[in-house]
């Protein structure tokens, strides 16, 4: 699909195309400096039908200024818990405190969801975009560390593409508790959960679909069946099978869950959760998505089942691409462009452009985090609609990679200590 409708953004700071640059800023910042500068995804290609109903507003909350453009920054949380903010238009930066160490995070692009052990604690950037469908609303307000949300185990995160609506899905593995938290109350600065379920200790999901959401139950501590619920925790009756589920991704269309056999679509219908199963081909190996990743707001979805398996999920369409990856894999995305990008992270620590198409490669880079991957770091690849970002912690670098020109590295940044837990914000 074309990006030529995509939303306004910042102009690139990158006229001299080659260059490597020490700053003199926190560490994780510097990598802010080139990922962030990329124009936010285009979804104004997309259909109303699958946006949510927007509400009043248009996403603003008292004391929030409205922007004529995406606010966009790096928020950051360093290895030790130091929480920072870096405006993309003045390069300006912002301390906004400390957290205890972070093991793993999340984003939705607004909000960070640090497992720090015991917990998830809660940072807001205070920069976000409220996506109208023909038009955006832009809007800038104090950052904040927000609070924590107790749990015990692992957590793993599902967020939705709004940032003032809806809820958010803690699932925490140990206890098995069940989390959703009201993401209105959070936009004003309270952490506020809607319900906590108990379960069988499993590594589940709660994914947030519009004012319910579907969780996973297990069976000898597999999951092995999503049930829906309302946003105050009571069944709506709604329950399919799903076997080992695992990853979850939300485009305009809806919220994606990966099973053994395929992939569960959920979306609200008439005011009625709904969910479709959309089974891989006839004779498709098996095995679950781990996870799924794209092209922020796009339609199609990306994951791997092996190191050579990609498999492609358009949701609008409802159908599979498996395609055989060139070389053993760690990482995929959808760009979903129209020229069919597929990008890729080897496990030799190049990044590949593949063809979505039939998975044929297009073009490649040196072996840019070969370090990193040696070494157990994780290297972080995204993708926006005009360039790629690649964090390499050990090499302590940053690449931005234009993608569509033969992956040519257009920029490059030396981080004086490794880019550890990073977002893009305000889109």
């Amino acid at each position: 699909m074309s990006d030529s409708t995509a939303r306004p953004t910042t102009e690139r700071k990158d006229a001299v195309r080659f260059r490597s640059t020490s700053l003199a800023l926190v560490g994780v910042l510097t990598i802010g400096l080139a990922a962030c500068t990329g124009a936010p995804a285009d979804t104004s290609a997309d259909t109303a039908t699958d946006t949510p109903s927007p509400g009043d507003g248009h996403g603003a909350i008292a004391g929030a200024e409205e922007v004529a453009e995406p606010p966009l920054g790096l928020t950051a949380i360093d290895p030790t818990g130091t929480v920072t903010h870096l405006d993309l238009l003045d390069e300006s930066v912002t301390g906004i405190g400390e957290i205890a160490a972070p093991r793993a995070m999340t984003t939705d692009g607004r909000y960070l969801f640090a497992d720090v052990g015991d917990g998830v604690e809660i940072v807001d950037s205070g920069v976000w975009t409220w996506d109208h469908v023909d038009h955006f609303h832009y809007y800038r307000a104090a950052p904040a560390l927000l609070g924590a949300v107790d749990g015990d185990g692992s957590p793993t995160i599902a967020t939705t593409n709004s940032s003032t609506s809806g809820g958010i899905g803690i699932s925490f593995a140990g206890s098995g508790d069940a989390v959703l938290l009201d993401t209105e109350a959070l936009s004003k600065g309270e952490i506020r959960e809607q319900f906590r379920l108990q379960r069988d200790p499993h590594t589940g999901l709660v994914v947030p679909v519009g004012s319910f959401a579907l969780i996973t139950e297990a069976v000898d501590g597999v999951g092995a069946r999503v049930v829906g619920y309302t946003a105050e925790g009571e069944p709506t009756g709604l329950e399919e099978t799903c076997a080992a589920p695992a990853g979850t991704r939300t485009t305009r269309v809806g919220a994606v869950i990966g099973c053994a056999d395929g992939a569960l679509l959920a979306h609200v219908d008439d005011g009625e959760l709904t969910v479709e199963r959309i089974p891989y081909p006839a004779d498709t190996p098996a095995g679950a998505v781990a996870s799924f990743d794209n092209r922020e707001g796009r339609p199609t979805v990306a994951g791997l089942a092996s190191p050579t398996d990609i498999r492609l999920l358009d949701t609008r369409a409802r159908t599979w691409t498996l395609l055989t990856a060139p070389a053993p894999l760690v990482h995929v995305t959808a760009v979903d462009d129209e020229d069919g990008h597929l990008l890729a992270l080897a496990e030799d620590g190049r990044m590949l452009v593949l063809s979505a198409a039939d998975g044929s490669l297009i073009a490649e880079t040196a072996p840019l985090v070969a370090a990193s991957l040696s070494e157990g770091a994780a290297p972080v690849l995204v993708a926006d609609q005009q360039r790629a970002y690649l964090s390499a912690p050990s090499e302590k670098r940053l690449f931005e990679i234009d993608y569509a020109d033969a992956a040519r590295i257009a920029r490059t940044f030396d981080t004086p200590t490794d880019p550890a837990f990073v977002a893009e914000t305000g889109r």
